[in-house]
C-alpha cells in the first residue's frame, strides 16, 4: 500500500522539490505550483530528472493561478478559480500553461480549484465556466493529459453537472473530503454516490463543518474530524477506487511534519 500514500510537495525554482518527501519516506506526490511565471520547460525537465533519479512518482501537477484568493464564504465567490469573470481569461491561460509544464514534468494530469460554481444551470456564470473548462480540457487533451477538479467550493451534484456539460473524456476529480466539510458543501462519503466514478486522487485531510456563516470550518489532523476515514476508505473500496491518498495538512513547522508522519501510519493501517 506504500505506493498509494503520498504527500503534496511544493514546486521549487531553486533547490529540491522533493526534499521533504525523503523525510516522510514516501515516493508518491502531487506537485503543487502557484507561480505560473516559473513554469518553464527547463525547470520541468530538471524536476522530472530529479523525480526519476529519486524514484518518485508525480500523480498530478496542481496548478494554481494568479490574482486575489480569499478562502472564505463571503469574498471567495468573487475571487476563486474560473468563476469570477474579471480573472477568468488570464487564469485559463495559466492553466493551459500548467498543462505544458505537466507534460514536460511527466505528470498525467492537472488539478485546480474551479471556484464557487453556481448551482443554477441557467445562470450565465455556469455556462461561461463550462465553456472555459471545456477550452482548457481540450488543450490538455491534445497533450494526452487529464483535467481534475479539487472539491471544495461546489456541491457534489454541481460538480457532476459541470463535468457532464463540459463533455470531454479527460475529466476527473481530486476528492478533498475535508474541503466538502470546510465549505459546508456535503458529506464526502455520500458524495461518492454522486461522483464516485470520476474520483482519481484523494486528499487525506480532515475537518469540522463551519459554524460561522462567513468563514470556512476548521481543518484538523486526519482521524479527528468529520470525514470518518475508516468508513470513507471502506466506501472507496466498494466503488473500486484505485488511486492515491495524498496527505495535505495545511499548517507548518514541527507539528505539520509530526502529523503527516502519524497520518502515513494511520492510513497504512486502514489500507492494509
Amino acid at each position: 500500500m506504500a505506493n498509494r500514500i503520498g504527500v503534496v510537495t511544493s514546486l521549487k525554482e531553486n533547490g529540491s522539490s522533493f526534499e521533504e518527501m525523503r523525510h516522510y519516506g514516501v515516493k508518491v506526490c502531487q506537485l503543487v505550483g502557484w507561480t505560473p511565471p516559473i513554469w518553464s520547460k527547463e525547470l520541468a525537465q530538471r524536476v522530472r530528472k530529479e523525480a526519476e533519479t529519486s524514484g518518485i512518482r508525480i500523480t498530478a501537477f496542481w496548478g494554481g493561478w494568479s490574482g486575489p484568493a480569499e478562502w472564505n464564504l463571503v469574498d471567495g465567490p468573487a475571487t476563486l478559480g474560473l468563476v469570477p469573470p474579471v480573472y477568468r481569461y488570464h487564469r485559463m491561460q495559466e492553466l493551459i500553461k500548467a498543462g505544458e509544464f505537466a507534460q514536460h514534468v511527466g505528470a498525467p494530469a492537472v488539478i485546480t480549484h474551479l471556484g464557487f460554481i453556481p448551482e443554477n444551470q441557467s445562470d450565465p456564470l455556469f455556462r461561461d465556466v463550462v465553456i472555459a473548462v471545456r477550452t482548457i480540457a481540450r488543450e490538455l487533451e491534445k497533450r494526452h493529459l487529464e483535467f481534475w477538479f479539487e472539491t471544495g467550493q461546489e456541491t457534489p451534484i454541481t460538480l457532476l453537472r459541470l463535468i457532464k456539460e463540459v463533455g470531454t473524456a479527460n475529466l476527473g476529480i481530486n476528492l478533498d473530503p475535508a474541503n466538502l466539510i470546510l465549505y459546508g458543501k456535503g458529506n464526502p462519503i455520500d458524495a461518492l454516490d454522486v461522483f464516485g466514478d470520476y474520483v482519481r486522487n484523494v486528499h487525506a485531510k480532515d475537518a469540522f463543518y463551519p459554524t460561522d456563516p462567513r468563514q470556512i470550518g476548521q481543518e484538523v489532523k486526519v482521524g479527528e474530524g468529520r470525514v470518518r476515514f475508516p468508513e470513507f476508505i471502506r466506501r472507496l473500496r466498494e466503488i473500486s477506487f484505485k488511486g492515491e491518498f495524498i496527505i495535505e495538512r495545511e499548517i507548518s513547522g514541527k507539528q505539520q511534519a509530526q502529523e503527516i508522519m502519524e497520518t502515513i501510519k494511520y492510513l497504512s493501517g486502514l489500507l492494509s
